[in-house]
């Protein structure tokens, strides 16, 4: 069973800072196929389209019939546990570090069998449900998990070492003003979080749900304004080393196009908020969060930036918002193999129309700001890249793999 997480003490100043470093992370362009399920949660191997084979290892014809059509396709999950053994010793920097380490033969239901990482729930004949999680390097790796939940089982050393469990770490919320912001609060200190530090631009002004906001257990209030370079400076230098997930919260959505806007005014708030803040959080939190991506148990684990799903594609009845999104996704892509020698994880939160003011003329469905965080928090837990959330997000992304022009011409509509 595994033991319970504890907290940890507060880490001794003159204690160096653990190097970070990353597991193997060469992988073959057919493997990446992996990695794109990896990074979304889902279970995916080659199936053969001519005669329904599933593979594994990936490779780019069917070992049966060869076949050149083999496309990566959801799959049962289950299987038994042959074979285990524990390294207690490793040429590999990165797991030398980490020893001892369990690993084993898992037999798929469904066909193939797995060298994979194991639970510490997971015993040699016992049924276990196979996993694809993004390691430190980015790339996709098997763990198998207990066939059913175990107490405490996300506390697994090896299982957290693959994940960004709020558990116990440091969170900047950026923005705690917005119904966004504050039900985000309440779901990570629900998780455990150690602190949430809050952020609030002109913190002297009273906003709805501050009393509740200031009552939680753990938050803690900073003066963080994303609009202004030296604020948020000035912040990092003072919190930057104790967090450990940031997550970014700040919303700036107005409806319009581009023609029927006057001017530029309500454009450049838009890319100054959403955009410009997110260079500014990258630049003045992201090099001190890479660095930290091995300390121990407080490691910095992920940078989150929340985005409309309509960043992948344009809605033309807030077009110039969309745009300002899709910039965000561009910097996060880039932000993310910026972050990746460090071991951080950058998650993407894509929603569609949230159940807030800015959206109340459009017609449900629209996702409540407490779906959204508990989602977050579910992401987190998972240590995925790209999560889409609520049915109009979830509906655009598969549209997306369909018809992407059929898409672009409905929104327009």
């Amino acid at each position: 069973m595994t033991e319970p997480l504890i907290r940890p003490r507060r880490k001794d100043p003159l204690r160096k800072t653990r190097e970070p470093l990353l597991p193997q992370g060469i992988r073959s362009r057919t493997a990446f196929g992996l990695t794109a399920a990896a990074a979304e949660g889902r279970f995916a191997l080659q199936v053969c389209t001519d005669c329904g084979c599933i593979l594994y290892p990936p490779r780019d014809a069917c070992s049966r019939c060869l076949s050149g059509r083999v496309p990566f396709r959801d799959v049962p999950s289950g299987g038994v546990v042959l074979a285990e053994t524990t390294i207690r010793t490793s040429t590999d920097v990165y797991f030398r570090e980490r020893t001892p380490w369990r690993i084993g033969t898992v037999a798929l239901d469904c066909g193939p069998s797995f060298v994979a990482h194991l639970h510490g729930d997971v015993a040699e004949g016992a049924r276990v449900r196979m996993t694809l999680r993004l390691d430190k390097s980015g790339n996709a790796v098997a763990i198998a998990m207990p066939d059913t939940p175990t107490e405490h089982q996300e506390d697994d050393v090896q299982l957290r070492e693959l994940t960004c469990d709020p558990k116990f770490r440091r969170v900047l919320i950026t923005d705690g003003r917005n119904a966004t912001g504050q039900a985000m609060v309440r779901a990570i200190a629900t998780a455990g979080a150690s602190i949430v530090f809050v952020g609030l631009a002109d913190p002297w002004k009273p906003f709805p749900g501050e009393a509740a906001l200031r009552e939680i257990p753990g938050v803690e209030v900073v003066s963080l304004d994303i609009t202004d370079s030296q604020s948020v400076a000035d912040t990092a230098g003072e919190i930057a080393h104790r967090v450990d997930i940031l997550v970014n919260t700040t919303e700036h959505p107005r409806i319009g196009g581009i023609m029927g806007r006057h001017g530029l005014t309500v454009a450049r708030e838009e890319m100054d908020i959403r955009y410009f803040g997110l260079l500014r959080l990258a630049q003045h939190f992201g090099p001190t969060m890479r660095a930290r991506g091995a300390d121990g148990v407080n490691a910095a684990a992920a940078f989150v930036n929340l985005l409309s799903v309509h960043a992948l594609m344009n809605w033309p009845l807030y077009g110039a918002f969309s745009a300002a999104e899709a910039a965000c996704l561009s910097a996060t892509q880039a932000l993310r193999a910026e972050l990746r020698s460090g071991g951080v994880k950058v998650l993407n939160m894509f929603a569609g129309p949230l159940d807030t003011e800015w959206f109340q003329s459009v017609p449900p469905p629209k996702l409540s700001p407490a779906a959204l965080a508990t989602a977050t928090v579910d992401a987190l837990r998972k240590g995925i890249e790209d999560a889409y959330v609520g049915d109009v997000a979830q509906d655009i992304r598969a549209r997306l793999d369909v018809q992407p022009k059929a898409l672009e011409r409905e929104l327009g509509a």
